[in-house]
């Protein structure tokens, strides 16, 4: 990458480099190349974030590990600031220190200010109601990929014994009668409302039965970091879980579980773009629904004790995939995915099933060759696995067919990861616009595409 290793007359220093990395939202890039090297991943974006969170129940201080350098850590960092929240870094790379003795009530207006990028405010609510005895809640931004109702969460709030009021501001939640153990059934197993039940139960009077929860690996990490703070916490068969509350929590002292999303989406770039990716921090138990497909798909990988390689084992076959809630393949892995499928040897189908406006991102790639028939109320093919959904989508891929550059637009986190890593596979230059959602949830993005080899400028 030119920018990065040289600018007018001679070598680019490490800070301009870092401000680009920063501050870039355009990339020109020219495609063709394998990716090849080594990328590490850190802690996974989907559980650093809630176990940030989780520090403002703690009486404590608590040390987190493995914390990505990426925009919604800060965001989240600014909100517990605005809390009164004391947040430091660690000597170590990545390690993060929280001291919440000093939390208060913040401003409606700061709240609001550092939260228009997330939906990370929503989790505040149980841990701000034991702490504060109210919490407000802006309106909640995030990638533009489904309505994503908050309806799961408000209404497991109103279970605990929370009052929830909205107004022009957004949510008020108070709970004047404090919260108790509840019985509660998701109708959906939702990663956010699942946490916002563990983080609102743990210290809640009585015990708290949750059916129907999710079940992923970051959740349990969660349940892993509320235990080490001295929550009561065990988990059945069937999606249930127990909670019982204890009247206090201390500071937790926890190392992240690897991001699989940011592990996938390599895997998916070394298979679209014919390269050979090493994925160090990897593990394969967390990955094993991914591993199938991508094997299936012409993959192949090998398993090291510090981490997964991954590259093609030979011509790219076609796949049919169902995403679902894990054990199911993640929804956060098709459209990585659907870039290397695009040059698989016949017809692939991926349904989507958790978020009904993840495959729009499908439209730029036809504008770079490639032949995907969205269908906008699915596919009922026999032989599902996932039951179907009224929301669901489906897309059908024929493929090889070239890619060549384009300009377009990232829409979200994950599409937005998925047009550049179609860019690098295509002939030609592309120019990518609004990179800048990519750093939600990938650190250190363009280093790493460095590091691999992609022939790429800075441009904006």
């Amino acid at each position: 990458m030119k920018p990065l290793l040289n600018v007018a007359a001679g070598e680019s220093t490490t800070a301009e480099a870092e401000e680009q990395e920063r501050t870039g939202e355009v990339l020109a890039i020219r495609g063709g190349r394998p990716l090849t090297g080594r990328v590490e991943v850190k802690g996974a974006k989907n559980l650093v974030t809630k176990a940030m969170v989780a520090a403002l129940l703690g009486e404590t201080a608590s040390t987190l590990r493995d914390v990505p350098d990426i925009s919604d850590v800060q965001v989240v960092r600014s909100l517990l600031e605005v809390h009164g929240v004391r947040v430091v870094d660690g000597e170590e790379e990545g390690t993060i220190h929280l001291d919440p003795s000093g939390a208060v009530a913040a401003h409606f207006e700061e709240i609001d200010a550092h939260a228009g990028a997330s939906r990370i405010p929503i989790l505040f609510c149980g841990p701000l109601l034991h702490l504060l005895g109210e919490a407000l809640i802006p309106d909640l931004g995030g990638c533009r990929i489904g309505d994503r109702p908050i309806n799961f969460h408000m209404d497991a709030l109103r279970a605990f014994g929370a009052v929830v009021d909205k107004s022009y501001e957004g949510i008020r939640i108070t709970a004047p009668d404090g919260l108790h153990g509840a019985n509660i059934e998701l109708p959906y197993p939702s990663v956010g409302a699942t946490e916002q039940v563990l983080l609102t139960a743990v210290r809640a009077k009585g015990v708290t039965e949750l059916r129907n929860a999710a079940i992923e690996p970051e959740i349990m990490d969660l349940i892993a970091v509320l235990q080490k703070m001295g929550a009561i916490i065990s988990y059945e068969p069937n999606r249930v879980i127990f909670i019982e509350g204890v009247d206090s929590l201390r500071g937790y002292d926890h190392r992240a579980i690897f991001d699989r999303n940011e592990a996938a989406s390599w895997a998916c770039a070394a298979l679209a773009t014919d390269g050979d990716i090493f994925v160090g921090g990897a593990r394969q138990q967390e990955m094993l629904t991914f591993l199938n497909v991508f094997r299936k798909a012409g993959g192949w990988f090998d398993v090291r004790e510090d981490g997964i390689q991954f590259r093609r084992g030979g011509a790219l076959k076609p796949v049919v995939v169902e995403t679902d809630v894990h054990p199911g393949f993640m929804t956060d892995w098709q459209q990585p995915l659907i870039v290397a499928l695009t040059q698989a040897e016949g017809t692939s189908t991926v349904h989507e099933t958790v978020y009904e406006n993840r495959l729009g991102f499908t439209e730029a790639l036809n504008l770079m060759g490639a032949d995907i028939v969205v269908h906008r109320d699915g596919i009922d093919a026999p032989g599902r696995r996932v039951p179907r959904r009224a929301l669901e989508q489906a897309a059908v891929i024929n493929g090889p067919t070239p890619l060549h550059g384009a300009d377009v637009v990232v829409p979200d986190l994950r599409g937005g990861y998925s047009y550049v890593i179609a860019a690098l596979a295509a002939e030609g230059e592309s120019v990518v616009r609004n990179v800048g959602i990519i750093r939600r949830g990938y650190e250190k993005f363009f280093a790493k595409l460095d590091q691999l080899g992609a022939d790429f400028d800075v441009i904006g």
